[in-house]
């Protein structure tokens, strides 16, 4: 039987773990957790923290697994490349690349200040540092975080000050990178490459919560409100940057901001979401990128796509509560599909500490 350790087992890693086991592999699963929604549906399982790439390693070689992969964490994605790397297995990015997605400065930096679609900003290793932030309003992160946490909007030095504890605190490395604040709609990008190629990218609306800073999701559309013009500026800056940074296989999810119809930047990690957007985009036009991205990574040839849109919008919504409440029971119906992370009456753990997805559905508006 074919074996896969797949690294995390959260809500993100869930999709992998289901379409693993459909495809019948042995499956495999670590995570610095043993609460992880997923790991009842694994075959095997070992708390191990995923960032520790010589012990991720022992695992593999001591059960005799030849296949790692991830999708919808951050952190996971340059253990999954060094490792690939380390045991001469096949990985679709190399641990360079992984790495510099995973820190936002390095990103910024290796782009440079003249690359059409980057934003200025500034690397914050101290409290200090805070004092060189001349322009404003502007976004405070954490140079290694995802998922919005940590993430704060500031419209003066004084804020910047009064958000920073929060912010670092959810910095494994202690730094940040303050980001000139751009006046403007969220777009996402769900892109696919082959030998270098970009075979399939496609735009869609990113809604955050306007009541909470860091732009929190709310949900996504299909298709973008924006012209054909604003997508072809998007899928030149995907191919752009993917250049740059050496995505030239797999997946890859891009985060931009539209002002006075230019996208830019805001993030790229080169995997799959963590919102599910591979099921939103199979409903919507019947293109598999969670199958095109397992068949890349062992070898067998991926399809060609074909992209078939059908009549209406389509809508990836989160299902949100505030952090420390219980889950609440929901009626949810009229949906293409959803699914809950929580059962009912569970606490609502503290990830971005707003607003926290408790389960999402899909659905339909002709």
């Amino acid at each position: 039987m074919k074996k896969i350790l797949i690294l995390g087992a959260g809500n993100a890693q869930v999709d992998l773990i289901e379409y693993c086991k459909e495809k019948g592999y042995d499956v495999f699963g670590c995570s610095y957790s043993n609460t992880d929604k997923g790991i009842p549906l694994l075959d095997h399982f070992e708390q191990i923290n995923i960032v520790d790439v010589e012990s991720i390693k022992e695992y593999m070689i001591k059960n005799d697994i030849n296949l790692v992969y991830s999708v919808g964490s951050d952190i996971a994605m340059p253990t999954v490349s060094k490792v690939a790397e380390e045991l001469n297995i096949p990985c679709l990015v190399s641990s360079e690349t992984a790495k510099l997605c995973n820190t936002k400065d390095d990103m910024r930096k290796f782009l440079g200040p003249n690359f059409k679609g980057n934003v200025p900003y500034v690397v914050i290793d101290s409290k200090e540092d805070l004092n060189k932030v001349d322009f404003f309003p502007a976004i405070m992160k954490p140079v290694d975080s995802q998922g919005q946490r940590g993430v704060c909007e500031v419209n003066n030095l004084d804020e910047l000050f009064d958000n920073y504890e929060r912010s670092v605190s959810y910095s494994r490395s202690g730094r940040l990178i303050v980001e000139q604040y751009l006046q403007g709609d969220e777009i996402s990008v769900n892109a696919f490459f082959e030998n270098g190629k970009l075979k399939f990218g496609l735009v869609s609306d990113r809604i955050s919560f306007s009541e909470f800073p860091g732009g929190i999701i709310k949900k996504h559309k299909l298709p973008t409100k924006f012209s054909q013009g604003v997508s072809d500026k998007a899928l030149d800056l995907v191919k752009r940057v993917a250049n740059v940074i050496s995505i030239h296989n797999g997946p890859a999810y891009f985060q931009m901001k539209v002002v006075n119809e230019e996208p830019y930047l805001i993030e790229v990690t080169p995997r799959l979401d963590g919102c599910h957007m591979w099921k939103l985009i199979n409903y919507y036009c019947g293109v598999n990128l969670l199958d095109a991205t397992i068949k890349l990574l062992v070898g067998e040839k991926v399809p060609e796509f074909t992209f078939e849109p059908k009549e209406g919008e389509f809508y990836l919504e989160f299902i949100c509560q505030e952090p420390g409440t219980h889950m609440k029971k929901y009626e949810i119906e009229d949906v293409i599909y959803s699914r809950t992370y929580y059962n009912e009456n569970d606490v609502v753990r503290k990830l971005n500490g707003y607003m926290e997805k408790c389960g999402f559905k899909i659905y339909m508006k002709k």
